[in-house]
């Protein structure tokens, strides 16, 4: 049995800029971290020919037989069918998959779920796989395959973990430089980052198909992408040289400059929110993801959250509590023998009453798997 967790991120600067309509032509920049908050997915040998799925966030289960022929695309599961696909392997296995993150809430979910699976099956398969190939292998099926609206960014920051910024050349090579930050501002930092939930899923291809569509020419969308861009540098230079303060008035910015990308990522009860936050203490903020609902991001010192969160409950919305980590996409639990996958230790038979020694499942429950 192998069990394989990958975190979700949260992004402070430069959403947008990791599109490829933008970043072919002038680069893209990207600042974020991963958090504790993971997608699961457990994967158990099958002795049949068959492929099980059951996936709790979409409460769906499937059982397949032959996935080489089959059109993915459209289906409710359609993105661990992609990515069993792109490996190109018979596998006989059961998957479950299950999310700490509801779905449509801004924090990368679907890209979690890729380079997770991928991560998963690869080393079911014993396929080695760089954490830089687990993210692009991850963006070429939500891009190519899939045809999802996608940016780098997400798959990136859930192969690797940490804080860190991106760099995304033209010609789509991409860098992942880890920040190097104190312990004692990471941890201030992590102490004054807040996430409230909106109350509102969505689905993010609709702004960021509008983002692209805007983002094909020079206007007044491609500007703020480029101050989007250039803010996400600032922001980094802040958190490496301890100014917090000056951190949190740059998410403010970034968070205005991202509202003139598209009308659709941002709406009054959004905005009103925001001005509430900022009425208690908070220096800055967005909304994670595309936008449009998910989460509220915050920077807000400590001593005046209480009256933050206490506005905030007036409204019906909730916070939720986590930390930065920065392990990004790795196997928690690698054993076979959970399953009886041929490896050390011993092979178990559930026996119910007092053993039987003339039992014949007696024996082969005590039967030591060389």
């Amino acid at each position: 049995m192998l069990i394989v967790r990958s975190p979700v991120r949260i992004s402070f600067g430069g959403g947008g800029t990791d599109l490829p309509v933008y970043y072919e032509k002038y680069g893209g920049s990207i600042l974020s971290t991963s958090i504790n908050k993971y997608f699961y997915t457990i994967l158990s040998r099958r002795d049949d020919d068959h492929i099980q799925i059951i996936s709790s966030d979409l409460r769906a289960m499937e059982n397949w037989s032959d996935l080489a022929h089959m059109v993915v695309k459209g289906t409710k599961l359609e993105l661990p069918l992609a990515v069993l696909q792109s490996l190109q392997r018979h596998v006989a296995v059961n998957l479950f998959l299950a999310s700490e993150i509801p779905p449509g809430t801004g924090l990368g979910s679907s890209a979690t779920v890729c380079v997770n699976l991928l991560k998963a099956l690869s080393t079911y398969l014993q396929i080695k796989m760089s954490k830089y190939q687990l993210a692009e292998k991850a963006f070429e099926i939500a891009r190519s395959v899939l045809g999802k609206p996608v940016g780098k960014q997400d798959e990136y920051a859930s192969a690797f973990g940490g804080l860190n910024f991106i760099r995304i050349e033209t010609d789509g090579k991409t860098q992942v430089e880890p920040l190097d930050v104190v312990q004692d501002v990471r941890r201030e930092l992590n102490q004054n980052l807040m996430l409230f939930f909106t109350g509102t899923a969505r689905d993010s291809g609709t702004i960021l198909r509008e983002q692209e569509k805007s983002s094909q020419h020079e206007g007044h969308a491609v500007a703020a992408l480029h101050e989007i861009r250039w803010l996400a540098e600032r922001m980094r230079k802040a958190l490496v040289s301890g100014d917090l303060n000056r951190f949190g008035q740059l998410l403010d910015e970034a968070w205005r400059a991202k509202k003139r990308v598209s009308n659709k990522i941002s709406n009054m009860g959004i905005d009103d929110l925001y001005e509430l936050a900022k009425s208690k203490g908070a220096l800055g903020g967005k909304i994670t993801g595309a936008g449009g609902g998910g989460f509220m991001l915050l920077y807000c010192e400590k001593p005046r959250q209480q009256a933050l969160r206490d506005a905030f409950m007036v409204h019906d919305v909730p916070e939720m509590r986590f930390e930065c980590e920065s392990e990004g996409a790795q196997v928690i639990v690698n054993d076979p023998f959970l399953d009886g996958n041929g490896g050390p230790g011993l092979r178990w038979n559930l026996l119910w009453g007092p053993p039987d020694k003339a039992n014949p499942n007696y024996a082969a429950a005590q039967e030591r798997v060389l």
